[in-house]
């Protein structure tokens, strides 16, 4: 694994709410949320999960259409006013034309750094029938730390989490729109895979209604040794925190977990029976 040297890293994450559809109101709290966090002297500014649309599906191909015309271009030259990297996830193609749901890392100066296309799509919300599943797990430096990224619904899949911490990520970036009834759920699991992995996980979570469904915000930096480092409540709000990267290396050191994993015994699994 990857060595983390001893650094900070200032983290804001924007909890915000989102109109279904409305990319430039979206794009006007997003404005906000970076020149908010520009000022507080933070690093990265994570957004959430289609922060630009919503779960606007049906209209899918339109908005990765403005993504590439509109979002993104205005995104770069934000990131480059305020010299912060801006991470969130937008409805993009990918080089083959599919559309998938992209979350975009782009650096201080606006330049694309790495995106990840959500893996595990959530049939519920019918991202299975519009669009394509990512298929790939890179890490990348994002002001010096070594960082991976998960969308939503891959906070239920450890062995994702996992593998990045395998591959030396420190922090992973999540970006959500997790609904206000499994909350209990949200609270959990972002604190088990940092646990589990030793590593910081920095989640933010939309507020607001969409078709129906309230969402839950608690937007989250959690510790490698799962400890709650901030969490917002259930309003738009804009959440800081320094992390100390070392925590890292210093959890690994104390408690062996990645290194006592038997493999040999658990890795290949039968597959599981289906009931009819």
């Amino acid at each position: 694994m990857t060595e983390t040297r001893e650094r900070q890293l200032t983290i804001a994450i924007a909890q915000m709410d989102i109109e279904l559809g409305n990319w430039e109101a979206n794009l006007r709290r997003a404005a906000k949320a970076l020149a908010q966090a520009s000022e507080s002297g933070a690093d990265v500014v994570l957004l959430p999960e289609l922060w630009s649309s919503g779960f606007d599906l049906d209209r899918s191909r339109m908005y990765a259409r403005l993504s590439a015309e509109e979002v993104v271009p205005q995104v770069e030259r934000l990131a480059r006013e305020h010299g912060v990297a801006v991470v969130g996830s937008l409805l993009m193609e990918d080089d083959r034309g599919r559309v998938v749901n992209r979350a975009l890392v782009l650096d201080r100066t606006g330049r694309t750094v790495g995106w990840y296309d959500k893996v595990h799509l959530f049939s519920p919300m019918d991202e299975d029938r519009f669009l394509s599943a990512g298929a790939s797990t890179p890490i990348f430096q994002l002001a010096g730390v070594e960082t991976a990224l998960a969308v939503c619904y891959d906070l239920r899949f450890p062995e994702l989490f996992r593998r990045y911490a395998f591959d030396g990520a420190a922090i992973v970036l999540l970006p959500a729109e997790w609904p206000a009834s499994r909350l209990t759920h949200w609270r959990t699991l972002v604190r088990a895979r940092a646990i589990e992995n030793q590593l910081f996980v920095a989640a933010c979570n939309r507020v607001g209604t969409s078709k129906e469904t309230l969402f839950g915000g608690h937007s989250t930096v959690i510790n490698p040794w799962g400890t709650i480092v901030t969490e917002a409540g259930d309003d738009e709000m804009l959440l800081l925190a320094t992390l100390n990267l070392s925590a890292v290396q210093e959890a690994r050191a104390k408690l062996h977990t990645l290194d006592d994993r038997r493999p040999d015994v658990y890795d290949a699994p039968a597959p599981m029976a289906r009931t009819a």
